[in-house]
């Protein structure tokens, strides 16, 4: 087109007419030559905009397609719990296990370990399935199970012998939960009495509490894990919260946890505790089989002194019996 430059100000001929530049970049970047209006939309001056509601995220009016899309991120718990075994542990512990798994919605599993490996490679099993706790079960001549209860790299960990074993299947009890739902954990007031129930208090929230908005979990709360402090030992109970008027009744499974020690590292480390009330379950066996001896011991020596005190005569023969005897005997 031609142009005509007067005072500084260029002109542009569209359709037979001079238009200034300054219209020709508006119509181009407004609509229709105008401006786009301030006030529509809810922008006007002084009109703050709505707030978001809760857990909402505002989207722009306009997106890249190359943009991902924000996600809501409402899962800030990011506990996950490694629970697995080690080789040769027997029936009932296993099956502890898989009642422990279905409890848990946070927690993975792993391929049984071999016992030729150390406990302190549990660390590097957990970090690669992503686990910051673990739950590891130890079997001891197919007859004791040890649980190891874990904060994977900094500590503390926790070593129990686990006692009085009931799983959910042999105790058939009629309460009943959905699974995955969230649990509630009671704690007995016995736990702020010393620093180390104290320690497994913390440890045992952390791996039995289900994080809030974890994915598999239900957005339900309808059973409690009890944990009881008696005879210096934890009794772990689950019972289900009834609905009509909160009632509790077992679910199950049941253990008792008799603690040993507690190491300032992840299944490493010194020793910060010792229970001074542990008796080795070898040591109790042996017992179980000296008592048993010293009864079999006991039994030969009242035997010996029985034969050596017995008599030998009952009683003194009277001599005229015999007459009667001599008389038949002729006979």
């Amino acid at each position: 087109p031609a142009l005509s430059v007067s005072r500084s100000i260029a002109m542009v001929k569209i359709k037979r007419k001079l238009v200034t530049s300054d219209q020709v970049t508006k119509d181009l970047l407004g609509k229709r030559g105008k401006k786009k209006n301030p006030n529509a939309k809810g922008k006007a001056k002084g009109v703050t905009p709505k707030a978001p509601a809760n857990n909402e995220v505002v989207l722009p009016e306009t997106r890249n397609s190359d943009e991902p899309v924000v996600k809501k991120r409402l899962w800030k718990n990011r506990q996950r719990v490694l629970l697995f075994g080690s080789r040769g542990i027997p029936f009932r512990g296993r099956h502890m296990m898989d009642n422990l798994r279905r409890l848990l919605p946070h927690s993975k599993k792993d391929s049984k370990m071999d016992k030729r490996d150390t406990l302190f490679s549990i660390n590097e099993i957990a970090e690669m399935k992503n686990c910051n706790k673990c739950l590891f079960f130890e079997s001891r001549k197919q007859l004791d199970i040890y649980m190891w209860a874990s904060n994977i790299g900094s500590g503390p960990s926790a070593k129990f012998l686990m006692e009085n074993m009931s799983t959910m299947e042999e105790l058939k009890f009629t309460g009943n939960c959905l699974k995955g739902s969230r649990a509630i954990l009671s704690f007995d007031p016995a736990f702020e009495s010393a620093p180390h129930l104290q320690l497994l208090r913390e440890v045992l929230t952390q791996i039995f509490g289900t994080p809030y908005h974890h994915p598999k979990s239900q957005p339900f709360i309808d059973h409690v894990f009890t944990f009881a402090f008696l005879d210096n030992r934890i009794w772990f109970r689950n019972f289900q919260i009834m609905e009509e008027d909160g009632s509790l009744v077992e679910i199950g499974p049941r253990f008792t946890l008799n603690p040993i020690r507690i190491f300032d590292g992840s299944f490493i480390g010194q020793t910060i505790w010792s229970n001074p009330h542990f008796v080795n379950p070898n040591k109790y066996r042996a017992e179980l089989k000296k008592s048993a001896a010293n009864k079999y011991v006991n039994k030969v020596q009242h035997k010996e002194e029985y034969e050596r005190t017995r008599p030998t005569v009952t009683y003194p023969a009277d001599p005229s019996s015999e007459i009667f005897q001599a008389e038949e005997d002729l006979e």
